[in-house]
């Protein structure tokens, strides 16, 4: 299942809207977590710095050949080998990936999708216990540059109810300027 109209600009704009490493570092990605995995990973913005950050491996997942396509090159530039790419309809067929065999999520403006909890139960089937899942999305305001309509576009807000009824716990916010949140909320005991 395609979601629902993102508003995601070409990749050089869209890679100017982040500093992806001090993100990843803000939102507690470091070289003590093994596995993660990056839902709807795009052009790789988050998939390439995340697998020089960990110790182990990054698993990119995306519906799209071209996103995995485009991964895959930066990957190869970068001659990192932690990376396995998946093209896969994570939403409608789930990610194809263990249970609890990650230690960490990124789910990068995806949660306007049309079902968000249920890509949420599946994030929660897959992260170990004490693992985190981090939530990036645009800023709930109509002058950001980019991203999807205000009618599908969640609030931080809804994206912690969506993440809180699918089994996480702890929500920590962040700005994460100039037009995007954070929330990073983990799995397990409180």
């Amino acid at each position: 299942m395609k979601i629902r109209e993102s508003g995601m600009p070409d990749e050089n704009v869209w890679e100017g809207f982040f500093g992806v490493d001090e993100i990843l570092k803000k939102l507690g990605l470091n070289d003590k977590i093994a596995y993660v995995a990056d839902f709807g990973c795009g052009y790789g913005t988050f998939t390439i710095p995340a697998a020089k950050i960990i110790k182990g491996k990054v698993y990119a997942i995306d519906i799209e050949s071209e996103m995995i396509e485009i991964a895959e090159q930066k990957a190869k530039v970068e001659n990192l080998g932690n990376i396995e790419l998946l093209l896969r309809d994570f939403i409608s067929k789930g990610s194809g990936l263990e249970g609890e065999s990650v230690d960490y999520i990124i789910l990068a403006n995806i949660l306007h999708v049309e079902e968000p909890e249920k890509l949420l139960r599946e994030t929660y089937r897959v992260l170990r216990q004490e693992g985190k899942i981090v939530i990036i999305h645009w800023n709930y305001d109509p002058t950001t540059p980019r991203g999807p309509p205000m009618e599908i576009r969640p609030t931080p807000e809804k994206c912690i109810e969506w993440a809180i009824s699918s089994g996480f716990k702890n929500p920590l916010t962040y700005d994460l300027k100039p037009y995007h949140y954070g929330i990073v909320l983990s799995k397990g005991k409180n």
